[in-house]
């Protein structure tokens, strides 16, 4: 099978099942706002949630990104018992190094909450400091559900560790439902934990289907262990840079009015649906090919894959972008506004989601362009940028924050996102020659007009349909919002095939194939039909 069909299958996979998270997430998000509502209980448990999630990204994160191309290096030379070696090491020191992570942050939870937010309350930030308590733990565990990860999908397993993420939202859904009734939002943060142990369990029995067997080792003098350190090091710096994104959003917004952290995480979580869906799907999918044909030494079949890809994701993430901007008040106020979440909670929840959709094209990019560096084993290049990138988002963060409040800190992170897009793409140009082309730039050129257009259908149905939600309540906002979405994207369809774009021409060839092969299918199975 060619690299594009396994990649485009391993895509639709990984897809459907992000899909899935992504509702779950949603109904996460849903559940918890109408428990807790936008309120400095909500804020405390996200500013506690995100501290193991900082830390989680600044080295589980850079790991996992290194587990790929360095296991897959192994195996091409025919060595996968040697990887698998490799990699019991690796798994043990993640243990015992998150655990004595766990243990410290415990003792400095104070500390650590007034670092990441100090503006809250006393109250607030005592009730944080009680939850990163609580939710420290999660480090160890989300930290080999990653490794786990990473493992499966150099092996081509991608659905398992997809469907890990649907069955921690799961988990934390019931426990807000349950122990978040009976112990407020303490239950709702030992749910939370329990969620990512569950993630990484469920993991273990395709792990060992494919080879794995855990024993514990530190064989430090492995040389495999030393390219690991060699390629973590510049990718954990790189990510612990993209922290500070998170970093300066709350000591800034923990400075303004109470729900605006709140506010904030609502609209970054819907922002990352279509990145999580779609984006990390064709990322996680390519990612191993593209790691092989760079060991390989074959640039041309890498930049094609590459542009491949970042096409993919332009033509999906632009128009969800705009229509997220468009759509933003009642897609918050259909998803959100229920229970103690307000109008008022609607409002700047809206506004921020409006702010990040600007930079979605970006954040989506970004992805592909910075997993090209990596699979070529160069993970200095995007970090030197992210580097850059820290300092274009502060410096908008502070100009933005007085005329626009927690909408600037938004819209100080999309401008960010774009200026990194550009660096990347112009530095990967630089090692794959031909890479940026006249071709792409008539490609993006399309694809902004078809997006125009849909946006433009979006706009006039949901302003149209605006009495329909005010007299029928929820059913008649969601007969708005989907009518919008439904007329837009059939807009943007017929715009990308009056363009004759080529994904167009692909799409019908594709589909002409997928119809020829079910009537041949009928037409064995019922001979009259």
């Amino acid at each position: 099978m060619s690299t594009g069909k396994v990649i485009a299958r391993a895509t639709l996979v990984i897809a459907v099942i992000n899909l899935l998270s992504r509702i779950l997430g949603f109904v996460r998000e849903q559940v918890i706002a109408y428990m807790f509502g936008a309120t400095g209980v909500t804020d405390a448990y996200v500013v506690a949630y995100n501290i193991p999630n900082a830390v989680f990204a600044i080295i589980i994160g850079a790991l996992a990104t290194v587990v790929v191309p360095v296991f897959s290096e192994y195996a091409a030379q025919g060595r996968r018992e040697e990887a698998w070696r490799l990699f019991n090491t690796v798994i043990t020191l993640v243990v015992i190094v998150f655990s004595l992570f766990t243990l410290v942050g415990v003792w400095a939870a104070p500390l650590l909450v007034k670092l990441t937010a100090p503006g809250l309350s006393a109250e607030v930030a005592g009730l944080a400091t009680r939850l990163t308590v609580i939710m420290l733990p999660i480090l160890v565990f989300y930290g080999l559900s990653t490794v786990f990860q990473g493992l499966l999908n150099a092996n081509q397993v991608f659905g398992i560790p997809a469907l890990s993420v649907s069955v921690t939202n799961l988990t934390i859904i019931a426990a807000a439902l349950t122990l978040g009734s009976v112990y407020g939002i303490d239950g709702l943060a030992a749910g939370t934990v329990l969620g990512f142990v569950l993630a990484a369990l469920m993991q273990l029995p395709k792990l060992r289907q494919v080879g794995f067997r855990f024993r514990f080792s530190i064989d430090l003098r492995h040389p495999g262990v030393r390219q690991v350190l060699h390629l973590v090091l510049p990718v954990a710096i790189g990510t612990s840079l993209n922290q500070i994104y998170l970093i300066i959003d709350r000591i800034l917004a923990s400075g303004l009015a109470e729900g605006s952290i709140s506010a904030l995480n609502y609209a970054n979580r819907i922002i990352l649906m279509p990145i999580t869906f779609f984006v990390l799907a064709v990322g996680t999918a390519f990612y191993p090919a593209i790691t092989t044909l760079a060991a390989r030494g074959q640039r041309q079949e890498l930049a094609d894959t590459v542009v491949r890809a970042g096409r993919m994701v332009i033509l999906f993430s632009l128009p969800a972008g705009i229509g997220l901007m468009v759509l933003a008040t009642p897609v918050i106020k259909l998803l959100f506004e229920h229970g103690q979440f307000t109008p008022r909670a609607t409002a700047m929840t809206a506004f921020a989601l409006s702010m990040y959709a600007v930079g979605l094209v970006g954040q989506a990019a970004n992805i592909i362009l910075t997993r090209a560096f990596y699979a070529q084993q160069d993970t200095r290049t995007p970090v030197k940028l992210m580097a850059v990138t820290v300092a274009i988002n502060l410096a908008f963060s502070l100009l933005l924050i007085g005329p626009l409040k927690h909408g600037g800190l938004a819209l100080a992170n999309s401008l960010a996102s774009l200026a990194n897009t550009a660096m990347l793409a112009w530095f990967l140009n630089r090692r794959l020659p031909g890479l940026l082309n006249a071709g792409l730039a008539k490609f993006a050129g399309q694809t902004a007009l078809a997006t125009a257009a849909m946006a433009a259908a979006a706009w006039s149905v949901q302003a149209g349909a605006a009495g329909l939600a005010a007299a029928h309540g929820t059913l008649g906002l969601a007969l708005q919002v989907g009518a919008a979405i439904g007329t837009g994207l059939l807009v943007f369809v017929a715009a990308v095939f009056l363009l004759k774009m080529e994904e167009a021409t692909l799409a019908a060839r594709y589909g002409g194939k997928w119809l020829a092969r079910l009537r041949g299918r009928r037409t064995k199975t019922d001979p009259g039909a």
